[in-house]
C-alpha cells in the first residue's frame, strides 16, 4: 500500500504511457494561421516521494517531429531548426514543482533544445488517479507553456512584406500525459 500525498498522487515512480500521451506544440505561420505538431518518440518519469515532493524529467527524440507535412518535417529536422544530427534529444528536468491549488501546479525546470539549456516555466493540471483495467494505478496531467525559438538559437526565418515572419518566435507547448505507477 502506498502513501497518498497531498497532491492526490500516491508516492512512487510513474512512467509515461506512450499510447496515451501526446507531446505537442503550436506556432504561428505567416502571422495568419497556426501549425500544430507533435513528437512521436519520448520517455518521461514523475517521481513522488512520501512527503509529496514531485520531480519530473523527460526526453524527446527531435527527429520524431511530425506536422502532417513531410517536407516541413524534414526542414524542422535540419540545421535550420532542431539539427537532429548534432542534437538528437530534447531534455527536460524539473527544478521545482509548486502546488497552486488542488489540481494546478507550476513546474520550473531546465529545457535543453538544440544544445542550449534554458530555464522554463510550465503549468500543469492533474486529472486525478484511477485504476486501470489491469489494476495498475494511472494519473494524467495536462501541461502547457511557451518558449522562444531564439532562446534556443533556432533563428531561421524570413520576413514578409507585411512585417510578419514566416515562422513565429513564440512556440506554445501542450502535453497530454498519462503515467502508470511502476511499483503498484
Amino acid at each position: 500500500m502506498s502513501t497518498v500525498t497531498e497532491t492526490g498522487i500516491p508516492a512512487g515512480t510513474w512512467t509515461i504511457d506512450k499510447a496515451h500521451t501526446k507531446v505537442g506544440f503550436a506556432v504561428k505561420h505567416m502571422g495568419v494561421s497556426t501549425v500544430r505538431g507533435e513528437f512521436r518518440e519520448f520517455d518521461g518519469v514523475l517521481e513522488v516521494d512520501e512527503s509529496g515532493s514531485l520531480s519530473a524529467r523527460g526526453t524527446v527524440k527531435a527527429a520524431s517531429v511530425h506536422t502532417n507535412q513531410e517536407q516541413r518535417d524534414e526542414h524542422l529536422r535540419s540545421a535550420d531548426f532542431f539539427d537532429v544530427e548534432a542534437y538528437p534529444d530534447i531534455d527536460f528536468r524539473s527544478t521545482s514543482i509548486e502546488r497552486l491549488d488542488d489540481e494546478n501546479f507550476r513546474i520550473a525546470g531546465e529545457l535543453t533544445i538544440h544544445g542550449v539549456t534554458r530555464p522554463v516555466e510550465l503549468n500543469a493540471e492533474i486529472g486525478g488517479v484511477e485504476l486501470g483495467m489491469d489494476g495498475e494505478q494511472r494519473t494524467g496531467l495536462e501541461v502547457t507553456g511557451q518558449l522562444s525559438r531564439k532562446d534556443y538559437e533556432m533563428r531561421f526565418n524570413a520576413a514578409l512584406g507585411s512585417g510578419n515572419a514566416v515562422v513565429a518566435d513564440k512556440v506554445k507547448l501542450a502535453l497530454d500525459v498519462e503515467a502508470i505507477r511502476q511499483d503498484s
